[in-house]
């Protein structure tokens, strides 16, 4: 099972996770936002364009070790094994630490493969209109769980339309 992946952070300087979103093959979704990121070290970037979108999903805001905790149970959820799907580096890295939380913790079993997105698979046309499409209403570009959701519906339509080319 697929499942699409974005974070949200600080700055690219001084990366400090502020939010996860991810979003599996059929649907499923989880949401965290960080109480506990260093606010002092947020971009102008990050104030202006993700820290307004954040605090629109319930009880989506808590403590890193927390989250850890919250995102173990949702990929123990799934039964099958995920490939991780992300269009930014970081963002698997962001997330491989928020699951090892102190360091302590292993990553789930359950994640066997994870994939960069290349830059022509996100550049193509279908991948791009159908992502764009995903946006809207409350849910815009710089809000993790979005951002996850749009990178699903791109890829899917990507590959679906591959998949037609080489029938």
């Amino acid at each position: 099972m697929l499942v699409f992946l974005d974070t949200e952070f600080t700055d690219f300087v001084q990366m400090d996770l502020i939010s996860v979103g991810l979003v599996a093959e059929d649907g499923r979704e989880f949401y965290g936002e960080r109480n506990d990121y260093m606010l002092e070290a947020c971009s102008d970037f990050v104030r202006a364009s993700v820290l307004p979108l954040m605090h629109k999903v319930p009880e989506a805001r808590c403590s890193a070790a927390h989250l850890t905790h919250r995102l173990h149970q949702w990929f123990a959820s799934h039964r099958e094994p995920i490939t991780v799907v992300f269009d930014y580096a970081s963002d698997w890295e962001l997330l491989a630490d928020a699951l090892q939380g102190n360091g302590s913790q292993p990553l789930p079993q359950c994640i066997e493969e994870k994939w960069l997105l290349q830059y022509d698979v996100v550049r193509d046309p279908i991948f791009r209109h159908a992502s764009q499409a995903a946006y809207g209403g409350n849910w815009q570009p710089h809000h993790a769980l979005a951002d996850a959701r749009a990178l699903r519906a791109g890829y899917l339509a990507w590959y679906a339309d591959k998949s037609k080319a080489c029938s």
